[in-house]
């Protein structure tokens, strides 16, 4: 984030959008028998305004069974939570999920705002390290 102070302005004058810095996956390990919840963050330089709900694609070496997960919370901060819930058996045991370069998508008319502004953020992010691994 760049800050700069402009003459005859008293304050300062915000000259880039919030990107991300990091992901980070809350589940880590996940069984398909049981099913359950999978949790990401998704982390910016700054704080975020969400409205609507943006999404993240959790991707698979079996498109099929690609995960999308919707944004939970975290508005006004620099921390966003993506979940899903997960049916048993409707993953397959030893999938891998993880999170491909630039896969954070908004949804329709869903926004990620660098805070108190309509200035929209950074949606890209490389690929992040770490991945979700199914077991039995």
């Amino acid at each position: 984030e760049v800050i700069a102070a402009i003459g005859g302005l008293s304050g300062a004058t915000k000259l880039a959008a919030g990107t991300i810095s990091s992901v980070n996956y809350s589940t880590t390990s996940f069984s398909k028998a049981a099913g359950g919840t999978i949790s990401i963050t998704v982390n910016y330089n700054e704080a975020v305004d969400v409205t609507g709900t943006p999404q993240v694609l959790l991707t698979n070496d079996t498109p099929a069974r690609n995960l999308t997960l919707d944004y939970a919370s975290g508005t006004g901060t620099n921390r966003l939570t993506f979940t899903s819930l997960v049916a048993a058996n409707s993953l397959s045991e030893d999938d891998v999920l993880s999170i491909a370069s630039g896969n954070v998508v908004l949804a329709g008319t869903a926004t990620i705002q660098d805070a108190g502004t309509s200035t929209d953020s950074g949606l890209a992010h490389g690929a992040a390290a770490g991945s979700v691994t199914v077991g039995a």
